[in-house]
């Protein structure tokens, strides 16, 4: 379905970031994200330093701008046994070498929302995954009350299997983080289905726990804790921040 804002029918097309991205993708992410990122995240992406990338332009635009960024994704390769899913994986101690693609940032600007750009970047990155023998699957955090990517991430098959306490930071609130998986090359859990939906039950029971506990305390000291707010309407953002990707919320919106 396509967005009414746009003017014209968009023409989208998608190719690696490169170095004369950097001033416009800088812009995007300080537009998108409530967090500022350093200088040299942006250098390793546009240069492909241990970052790799795709850029969804609209060939289509006018004023020469056809060549400019309306959405990308940038990820990176982690070694198996070094990442924070290793008890996730049906994992073979013996070969060193299995890896997992771990997604960074994804964003659609506003007006190229609705349009299949971020399923479409997904993809893109599931399909680097699955090319190289060595991985076994996509990974990624979506912060706990982001209903939008959740649903996003679940229609394209990611699993959820992990629901983690206070892992993110913002504006001095903490928020729960959901973990994502998407098993590829052979890669599946250790778990049965069964033993999944145990964990994640108990992951969630323990949730509703903390934050019935939470309300309790903020009504008690007459606080109420509020979202965070972003400047836009993008739902899936992820970025590494002490080893973690941060997935912002904001209105609400699916970029699809």
């Amino acid at each position: 379905m396509g967005n009414r804002k746009l003017s014209h029918h968009p023409t989208i097309c998608y190719r690696p970031i490169r170095p004369s991205d950097l001033e416009i993708l800088q812009r995007i992410h300080g537009d998108l994200f409530p967090i500022r990122y350093e200088f040299d995240f942006f250098q390793n992406v546009v240069n492909g330093r241990e970052i790799v990338s795709w850029a969804a332009v609209d060939r289509s635009r006018p004023n020469g701008q056809s060549d400019d960024l309306v959405g990308f994704v940038t990820a990176r390769i982690v070694l198996a046994r070094e990442s924070e899913i290793v008890d996730m994986l049906r994992y073979d101690s013996s070969k060193s070498d299995q890896t997992l693609v771990y997604i960074l940032t994804l964003g659609v600007v506003e007006s190229y929302r609705h349009c299949g750009i971020a399923s479409s970047l997904i993809r893109k990155v599931i399909k680097y995954a699955s090319s190289i023998p060595t991985c076994r699957a996509v990974y990624l955090h979506v912060i706990s009350y982001n209903n939008p990517a959740i649903h996003l991430y679940e229609k394209m098959s990611f699993k959820c299997l992990r629901r983690l306490q206070g892992f993110y930071l913002i504006n001095s609130q903490h928020y729960d983080s959901y973990l994502f998986v998407y098993y590829v090359n052979g890669g599946s859990s250790p778990c049965s289905p069964l033993e999944l939906v145990t964990i994640m039950v108990g992951y969630i029971r323990t949730g509703f726990k903390t934050v019935a506990a939470k309300i309790c305390k903020n009504e008690e000291d007459g606080k109420v804790p509020k979202r965070p707010k972003c400047k836009e309407t993008i739902s899936l953002v992820s970025t590494t921040q002490n080893n973690r990707s941060l997935t912002a919320e904001c209105s609400g919106h699916e970029c699809v």
